[in-house]
């Protein structure tokens, strides 16, 4: 197993595949060291590990004694300013992630260590400052049985605040709104997507440039994953309080496995894994990507899904060779991530690149990338050298909506079968920036 000391490289260079081309550069920024024995510092739902605010980037992670640790820096230095914070996680369930955001006043918003527990949030006492305040409630409703905590930022500063009421097999989406100018939060959907006590969804949710918001989520039935099935979609023109159909058709809430739209219909036992990945273009038409076996198969591929406007396609990702199964409880040990979508329009296409990591790559850093999907030709390359162990990729979603540069947090990491730990010592913390070769 390669040393995370590799990570002290600034400038990478990389191998790549015979039917790929450089498509930019990328540089590694140290952080500091951080817990390693699970995947809890590199899990994909992590929304967000690093954000950006103006011309600083924030970081989030827990240490090797489980403290929450807060870093920032100015874009563009090395020089990180870090805070140790009086907060602790339990680390060894991997499902107790750290989430930040920043609001449009700059102050940081962070929920950490959820599993079905009551909801731990704070944010900073004034702006731009690593200095957080003491515990507090949101809306003090449905605040006992928290899981999967995200927040996303909306274009006017306020902030969406998602999570799971309930566990997994049973289980709603909730939603709370921050309004800056009050600083207060409020209740904006009560269960809005609803498991009815026989199932729960496992979402990825997206802004797009219009401000419309996109969401898709798997169903699941028990609390194992393999009862995951389907892949649904819906989208809110107005903050989230009412919902439609991709063709526009409204939803009459709650959403349930009934009445919900069906991109794909994926059965279970199919090794779909959980936790879409979803963006929007330019347009502010959808993509959403995730991983199953297709039908008549052994092997699990990666998908990218895309509303061309009018109908939803499906185009496969590469071609994987090995097969696994999905099955069992909690935090599973799986051979490739959950990876992440990205769009970017140059006026004359549309460039999709989707992220992962893949023991057939070694477990690097690889992103697919295409700029003709209907054709669906795709270049892979390796973004790392080295292995990133059971790593997922999270990133920086304001800063490529700003300016599409992407920014991944990066951290070698073990993980075992049912949050089982490994015995690996503390690993650096780095994000990895890169972007596409300006032609």
């Amino acid at each position: 197993m390669l040393k995370l000391k590799t990570l002290y490289i600034l400038i990478l260079t990389f191998p790549l595949t015979s039917s790929s081309t450089l498509l930019g550069q990328e540089h590694l920024i140290p952080v500091a060291k951080g817990w390693a024995k699970n995947s809890v510092n590199a899990v994909i739902f992590r929304r967000n590990s690093v954000v950006t605010h103006g011309t600083s980037q924030y970081v989030a992670f827990y240490d090797s004694a489980s403290s929450v640790v807060l870093a920032k820096r100015k874009l563009g230095t090395t020089k990180w300013e870090i805070k140790r914070t009086r907060y602790k996680g339990r680390t060894r369930d991997a499902h107790n992630a750290i989430s930040i955001m920043v609001d449009g006043d700059g102050f940081l918003h962070m929920a950490w260590d959820h599993h079905g527990d009551s909801l731990n949030y704070c944010r900073s006492t004034t702006a731009g400052s690593l200095e957080l305040t003491e515990k507090l409630s949101m809306t003090g409703y449905k605040e006992d049985n928290v899981t999967y905590p995200e927040f996303y930022r909306m274009a006017n500063g306020d902030l969406i605040f998602l999570y799971r009421d309930g566990s997994s097999g049973r289980g709603n989406l909730m939603m709370n709104y921050y309004d800056r100018t009050t600083k207060t939060w409020t209740l904006r959907q009560d269960a809005f997507i609803h498991g009815e006590g026989e199932r729960n969804a496992y979402w990825q949710m997206c802004t797009d440039v219009l401000g419309t918001i996109h969401i898709s989520w798997v169903w699941r039935e028990t609390g194992d994953v393999a009862t995951n099935h389907d892949i649904c979609y819906a989208k809110s023109t107005d903050g989230g309080k009412s919902w439609q159909k991709s063709d526009g058709t409204k939803y009459i809430l709650p959403i349930t496995a009934k009445n919900a739209e069906y991109v794909a219909n994926i059965p279970q036992n199919s090794e779909l894994i959980n936790t879409t990945s979803m963006c929007a273009d330019a347009k502010g038409r959808p993509y959403i990507a995730s991983y199953w076996r297709p039908a008549g198969t052994s092997i699990p591929q990666y998908h990218i899904l895309y509303l061309d406007g009018n109908q939803w396609h499906i185009r496969q990702v590469g071609k994987r060779t090995t097969p696994f199964t999905l099955s069992g409880r909690g935090t599973r040990r799986i051979p490739i991530s959950r990876c992440q979508v990205l769009v970017q329009n140059d006026g004359t296409a549309t460039h999709a690149y989707v992220i992962f990591r893949d023991s057939e790559r070694k477990n690097r850093i690889s992103l697919a990338r295409t700029s003709d999907l209907h054709n669906n030709k795709w270049d892979i390359l390796d973004l790392t050298t080295f292995s990133l162990g059971m790593w997922e990729p999270s990133y920086d979603t304001e800063l490529w909506n700003q300016s599409k540069r992407l920014h991944l947090f990066v951290q070698f990491v073990g993980q075992g079968n049912g949050e089982k730990l490994e015995h690996v010592p503390p690993q650096e913390i780095s994000i990895l920036e890169w972007e596409p070769m300006k032609k």
